[in-house]
């Protein structure tokens, strides 16, 4: 099985400043076959002038994509055999001392997600294959959390698990991730479910952790 990952939101926790978010989302795209998904990205390129085609590069993000390419994608990725789910930090009831280490806490929010996706009853009990969206440039703290999340995975969860990390514009999955996630922090940082609410029953909800 595959396992898109990516995240809504900042790790920072100056709640203060207008720019740092008060949720912190990690997302993930659940399939047996991800074939579909990777068509169900290039059919919302077909729908695209010469114009937009130039100007995407080939990737879609979420954050800078018109509302109807949004819900193109959102309405297709629907009709697919997925499961999307995630977890949430709530960063108002966050202890200081989890705040302090912003990588160390990423990996335990991908590790809880985990933990839904293989308790969920669309996980068949094949080994999974998790690919995230890069958000590191260095390669140390890539292999850290590799290696965290593949420990935490064997050890914990009897999983039998790979994680890749590649750039979203390489990979159509992490793009169809990225406007799922996209959609859930609208609902949860901003009141609007108008956009995961086009997921249907593919969303499988989102659980709290850490407060």
């Amino acid at each position: 099985m595959f396992a898109y990952l990516d995240e809504s939101g900042d790790l920072g926790f100056n709640l203060a400043r207008p720019t740092t978010s008060r949720c912190f989302l990690v997302t993930a795209l659940v399939c047996t076959n991800a074939n579909p998904v990777d068509k169900a990205v290039k059919k919302v390129f077909a729908g695209f002038s010469k114009t937009e085609l130039k100007n995407h590069h080939g990737s879609l993000h979420a954050f800078s994509e018109r509302p109807v390419t949004r819900e193109k994608l959102l309405r297709r990725l629907a009709e697919l055999d997925i499961r999307v789910m995630a977890v949430m930090l709530d960063k108002t009831k966050v202890f200081s001392d989890v705040a302090n280490g912003p990588h160390h806490l990423y990996a335990l929010l991908v590790n809880a997600l985990m933990n839904r996706v293989i308790s969920d009853d669309f996980y068949d009990g094949s080994p999974l294959h998790l690919v995230a969206s890069q958000r590191e440039t260095a390669s140390l703290l890539n292999s850290r959390f590799v290696t965290q999340v593949v420990e935490h995975g064997r050890t914990q969860l009897g999983l039998t698990m790979t994680v890749e990390i590649r750039h979203a514009a390489s990979v159509r999955g992490l793009q169809a991730v990225d406007v799922a996630s996209w959609s859930l922090f609208r609902q949860y940082e901003h009141d609007d479910p108008t956009y995961a609410s086009l997921l249907g029953g593919r969303l499988a909800g989102v659980h709290r952790v850490l407060g």
